[in-house]
């Protein structure tokens, strides 16, 4: 899956921050393989993902929300791009596209699109004439 390249700039950061931690850890660090970890190269707490969390909306000024709330953002962000399925399913992990339903919500903006697209289907531009498109 590729990467947005201001996040490929953040993963960097971090792991130059992650190689000073474990530099200051000596022989305190544990290896473990994951990219986000505590100062000593522990997993992290899923309790600390949540604390993060409620912080975050609460900065941000946003109403209380779920952490897994954001994976439904997440799809619908998708699909107001405009992604394909199959890749919808790739970024998200869905081996199914039936996946798509419970997580993708249609907003008000991809309404209006779709209404566009099928206004310009059936109907001519303005100056074009009048009346529908003749059938083919």
């Amino acid at each position: 899956m590729g990467l947005p390249d201001p996040l490929i700039a953040l993963l960097r950061a971090h792991r130059k921050h992650q190689e000073e931690e474990r530099a200051a850890a000596c022989d305190l660090w544990h290896e473990t393989g994951y990219v986000f970890t505590t100062p000593t190269g522990q997993p992290l707490n899923p309790r600390t993902d949540y604390t993060n969390w409620k912080q975050l909306l609460e900065r941000a000024d946003v109403p209380e929300r779920r952490l897994h709330d954001a994976r439904h953002t997440a799809a619908t962000v998708l699909l107001l791009l405009g992604v394909t399925e199959r890749m919808v399913m790739a970024i998200m992990g869905w081996s199914s596209t039936a996946m798509a339903a419970p997580y993708q919500h249609v907003v008000a903006a991809v309404r209006r699109d779709v209404a566009v697209q099928v206004g310009g289907l059936l109907w001519r531009p303005p100056g074009a004439g009048e009346g529908p498109r003749p059938a083919a």
